[in-house]
């Protein structure tokens, strides 16, 4: 027998907390766990629109295109602010594969030829709804349609960087590269050179 055969989870309450940029609730819910009992649970989520990320690898260089950006979260917490990360955004009621042409444009000035689907994940599943979906691109200096940098009316304020792969994988130990979504697709990026040229 599967040890979660017995488990379930039924929503009794909830109760929306907060509703601007985006929404977080408050939930009851009564959880049979494995064991058969069950438990009034009281949990918070952060509802989240599912979002894109791509790694941008040149293969005739062996770089990779990365953008810089300010971010509240790590200030709150008194680190830089100013995080390296893979091209990423909302879907926007898009599909992801025609989101993540469009914030690669608008963030790194790149047009994507073609993109490859590698995989999608959540991000931070005990509390927020989000789902990301992680692709790769080859790009090459002709690619180059724009300086990038963002959107004005968005008010970003993008720094378009390109590092060595093995550079930035480096970042990842001394924490010059900290976000989640970016160490992944730098990961899988060592783990497949060869799907990369």
């Amino acid at each position: 027998m599967m040890k979660f055969a017995k488990a379930k989870a039924e929503i009794a309450a909830e109760t929306t907390l907060s509703e601007g940029w985006t929404r977080l609730s408050t939930y009851e819910l009564d959880y049979t766990d494995s064991e058969g009992e069950t438990h009034r649970l009281h949990r918070e989520v952060y509802h989240r629109t599912p979002a894109a990320t791509i790694l941008l690898y040149d293969p005739k260089r062996s770089t990779v295109v990365l953008v810089k950006q300010f971010r509240l979260a790590p200030h709150l917490h008194g680190e830089p602010a100013f995080i390296i990360e893979t091209p990423a955004g909302l879907l926007d009621g898009e599909e992801p594969e025609a989101a993540i042409r469009r914030e690669a444009v608008e963030e790194t000035g790149f047009r994507i030829r073609d993109v490859d689907f590698l995989f999608k994940a959540y991000s931070s599943p005990g509390s927020n709804t989000e789902v990301v979906h992680f692709f790769a691109a080859q790009i090459d200096t002709a690619d180059r349609v724009s300086h990038g940098g963002g959107l004005d009316h968005e008010h970003e304020d993008i720094e378009v960087l390109e590092i060595p792969l093995d550079t930035a994988i480096a970042m990842i130990e001394t924490g010059e590269i900290c976000d989640m979504k970016t160490i992944i697709l730098l990961q899988w990026a060592a783990m497949n050179r060869d799907k990369l040229t």
